[in-house]
């Protein structure tokens, strides 16, 4: 089964004025399907809310831990939720 999910995940890592943001809108609108945002927050990591299939979230959520990302990545945590709704698109705040 592979219902739509919500994850929120923060990013930690020098992930701020690297073109983080840029580099996980252009993930997501690759792998497809996905809506939400990626935000720089005030104490230096990266928000990312992200709805779509499970799937689609996953292989987000691996790519923002594994993946070829501008900068250095420390570390991430998310939260799995149901989606809520309201993203037309996948945007960068």
């Amino acid at each position: 089964m592979n219902e739509d999910v919500r994850i929120t995940a923060w990013v930690r890592g020098r992930v701020q004025r690297v073109g983080f943001r840029w580099f996980t809108r252009a993930k997501a609108l690759e792998i497809g399907g996905l809506s939400g945002f990626a935000l720089n927050l005030d104490d230096g990591r990266v928000q990312v809310v992200a709805e779509g299939s499970r799937e689609s979230c996953k292989g987000l959520l691996d790519w923002l831990r594994d993946g070829d990302t501008p900068g250095r990545v420390d570390g991430v945590t998310e939260i799995w939720d149901a989606p809520r709704g309201g993203y037309a698109d996948f945007a960068i705040r």
